[in-house]
């Protein structure tokens, strides 16, 4: 039986090899973990190699390893749970809590307490190094994230964020004030060849766009939600940096500040409106306020009382 089958229902703008629609469409597994897991595939029903080009209509069915990986260990690590049936969870993440294994952090991971979890259900459906990871938040952002218990839930929620029909949105203290209210910042990002972590604006890169608009301000410092209609790799911190205003605390894309030396980073996940597996209609799940930002804007309101809006 296959691990997972399923029909594309989306259509593809240029000619996309299996292997890369499994790990950049699907994120399911990514390429190091398609190769990892042994991964077969059939398409149409035929056998087929990873290099093939899949397209709109074509019958997939994946084929992979599901035996656990040594370096993935589940914890009981206390989560925040907003929902959580037998196909997901929502979940409020803490600011400093990494979403994933990597180097220097194979454990207290978001992934090693939801294999941990799901082990305690008995669903035994989590497996890889990004066990039921759909979509990331950065170690220091806070706020909601939404992971699945098995392979097609994975999949249904996936393809959502794909499509970019789950809407995200944030809020963020930035240094500076936007000249506009509200508007929308559209650039190109790729990853730095001088430093492999950072990300920069770059005509080779992707597209990125975001929405925003300015909540409230502070002489130099402004409350602004953020709306990401793409995904990309710390998107939101480079364009905001981009339009001069990097988000309070950013200790890649921002500088220190005077008033806010030992800042942490400002960015949270305040909302995600997607539909769940076995659901037609959209929800809304959201997160309070943290207590920094809280803490924060009293601090700016007392400094700065004159110039509150």
């Amino acid at each position: 039986m296959p691990n997972l089958s399923l029909v594309i229902k989306e259509q593809i703008p240029a000619p996309l090899r299996l292997d890369r629609f499994i790990s950049e469409n699907l994120r399911l597994l990514s390429r190091s973990q398609i190769k990892a897991r042994n991964l077969k595939a059939k398409i149409n029903g035929k056998d087929v190699k990873l290099s093939r080009f899949v397209k709109y209509g074509d019958s997939l069915e994946l084929f992979w390893d599901e035996s656990l990986p040594e370096n993935i260990i589940p914890q009981d690590i206390p989560l925040e749970i907003i929902y959580e049936d037998e196909r997901c969870i929502v979940i409020n993440k803490a600011q400093g809590m990494v979403v994933h294994p990597g180097a220097g952090n194979r454990q207290g991971t978001l992934a090693n307490a939801l294999c941990f979890r799901s082990y305690e259900k008995g669903t035994g459906g989590l497996t890889g190094l990004r066990p039921g990871i759909v979509h990331r938040l950065d170690k220091d952002t806070s706020g909601i994230i939404i992971a699945a218990y098995n392979e097609e839930a994975h999949a249904f929620l996936a393809q959502q964020f794909k499509t970019r029909k789950a809407r995200k949105t944030y809020v963020a203290v930035t240094c500076g004030v936007p000249k506009e209210t509200k508007g929308r910042i559209e650039i190109f990002i790729a990853r730095d060849q001088k430093d492999r972590k950072r990300f920069t604006v770059s005509s080779k890169g992707k597209t990125s766009l975001t929405f925003y608009k300015v909540i409230k301000n502070w002489k130099n410092y402004s409350l602004v939600l953020l709306r990401p209609k793409t995904g990309r790799t710390h998107q939101l911190r480079v364009s905001m940096r981009y339009i001069g205003c990097p988000i309070l605390g950013d200790p890649v894309y921002g500088y220190e500040d005077r008033y806010f030396p030992n800042a942490s980073l400002m960015l949270h996940s305040k909302s995600l409106e997607i539909t769940l597996p076995g659901e037609t209609v959209p929800r809304v799940f959201s997160s309070p306020m943290p207590e920094r930002f809280n803490q924060l804007m009293e601090r700016l309101d007392s400094v700065f009382p004159l110039f509150t809006g």
